[in-house]
């Protein structure tokens, strides 16, 4: 499982180097698809605790960045992982945990 998350980072990664004359739009396209590539990115860096912290949700900003969170029930301590990637381009803005 985690060798696929990997897997699927290096290809974002790859996806995101494409040559700059190619136009397209929307690699990440809808909330589903900007939470599965938030896990991938968080599994390797904050481990399996952010399940924990699920449900993900993931909102639209601008119609430009997907700002995916975590949740935190009323009785868990600490915080979660926020990611904000790109809709157009897949392009990782920033990476955090709250505290």
């Amino acid at each position: 499982m985690k060798n696929i998350f990997i897997m699927l980072t290096v290809l974002m990664s790859c996806v995101s180097m494409r040559d700059s004359n190619y136009q397209t739009t929307d690699y990440v396209p809808n909330e589903e698809t900007a939470i599965k590539i938030a896990e991938a990115i968080w599994l390797p860096i904050y481990g399996e605790s952010i399940y924990e912290k699920k449900p993900f949700r993931a909102i639209l900003i601008n119609s430009k960045v997907w700002e995916v969170k975590g949740t935190l029930n009323f009785d868990q301590v600490g915080g979660v992982p926020i990611i904000e990637i790109q809709k157009e381009n897949c392009k990782i803005i920033k990476i955090t945990h709250t505290k």
